[in-house]
């Protein structure tokens, strides 16, 4: 079936295509005969406005786009969730895109979006996200981003951020009340905020309880399951066990314990360990993993709210919202 342009109408009426444009458009210096005669036309031919037009004429599609690293664990739809609920009541679409931790995917799906209009951007970076020059330029244009959970600091935008430094703070001072003393943190990347604000948290606590920060405390290893397993594997082989683990993130404890389960390890007996995000892995693994609880759906609303504000006012001042948490101690790292 044809699509039925303002051009059509305007042949088969015999009038000039911006008068068919202005009585579309209610525009007040039309005859209202002939724009009521216009509009019945168009109802009969089944004309519909051509949206990518209207984009265009517009300068607005009230549509945002959202891109997340993964969709493997729950915390990312969790906030995704919490963006919608901000987001639908106001007229606005959410285009969900996923980089799959990689960062050339990540930066082909904010072009995509950016190309095809969308009025913002919601973003949370890739582990492998290094380059930021593309980003920078288009934040330089005018176009509003906001940053939550993996941030890169030197983009200057709005970001929602987690209280990552004082509960990671907490978690490791848990570890070290239970009695545990060789305790080893495996670190994010050391380009995102977070990995950074957890590795700082981890360093103190040990300081303040005067144990050993030194490089052997510190591994570097990722954010996902794979990569707690790979850097346990590495501690067994090489005969570094620990006393306790504490886990940038959720997965990557859990590999650690899936690796030592392998082993015959006990957790928390023979080693402890907390993670970070509450995963619903978290539960499911035996023993259940100390972990701590990000309020994930209050950060996607947090986000929506601060693009909302962008995009409406259309003044960009960069604002941080930071939000707190719960921890929630289970059987991985309870030992006294």
């Amino acid at each position: 079936m044809k699509h039925i342009t303002i051009k059509d109408l305007a042949k088969e009426l015999g009038v000039s295509i911006s008068t068919v444009s202005r009585a579309l458009n209610d525009k007040y210096d039309i005859n209202p005969a002939t724009r009521e005669k216009i509009i019945s036309k168009a109802q009969e031919l089944g004309y519909s406005p051509n949206p990518i037009a209207q984009k265009l004429q517009q300068k607005k599609s009230n549509n945002i786009g959202v891109v997340v690293p993964e969709f493997r664990n729950a915390f990312f739809p969790d906030v995704i969730t919490g963006i919608q609920d901000i987001m639908l009541p106001l007229g606005y679409q959410v285009l969900i895109m996923q980089s799959n931790e990689n960062a050339e995917t990540e930066l082909s799906n904010v072009k995509t979006l950016y190309n095809n209009m969308v009025d913002g951007l919601i973003i949370s970076f890739s582990s492998e996200t290094h380059k930021t020059s593309y980003y920078k330029s288009i934040i330089d244009d005018g176009f509003p981003i906001v940053q939550f959970n993996r941030v890169i600091a030197k983009l200057n935008t709005s970001k929602v951020l987690f209280d990552d430094y004082a509960w990671a703070f907490m978690a490791t001072e848990h570890l070290i009340l239970q009695g545990y003393k060789n305790i080893i943190h495996l670190k994010g990347p050391r380009h995102l905020t977070f990995s950074i604000s957890r590795a700082k948290g981890f360093e103190d606590a040990m300081k303040k309880h005067k144990l050993h920060t030194g490089d052997n405390q510190f591994y570097d290893s990722g954010v996902t399951i794979e990569d707690g397993k790979r850097v346990m594997s590495e501690l067994i082989e090489c005969n570094k066990l620990p006393d306790a683990i504490f886990g940038v993130t959720d997965p990557v404890a859990l590999g650690a314990m899936i690796v030592m389960k392998e082993h015959g390890i006990q957790i928390p007996k023979q080693v402890g360990v907390v993670g970070f995000s509450e995963s619903r892995l978290s539960e499911v693994i035996q023993p259940t993993l100390t972990t701590i609880k990000q309020p994930t759906y209050e950060m996607g609303q947090a986000a929506a709210k601060l693009l909302i504000q962008e995009i409406e006012t259309k003044i960009s001042i960069p604002q941080n919202i930071k939000l707190s948490g719960s921890f929630k101690i289970k059987q991985s790292s309870v030992r006294i």
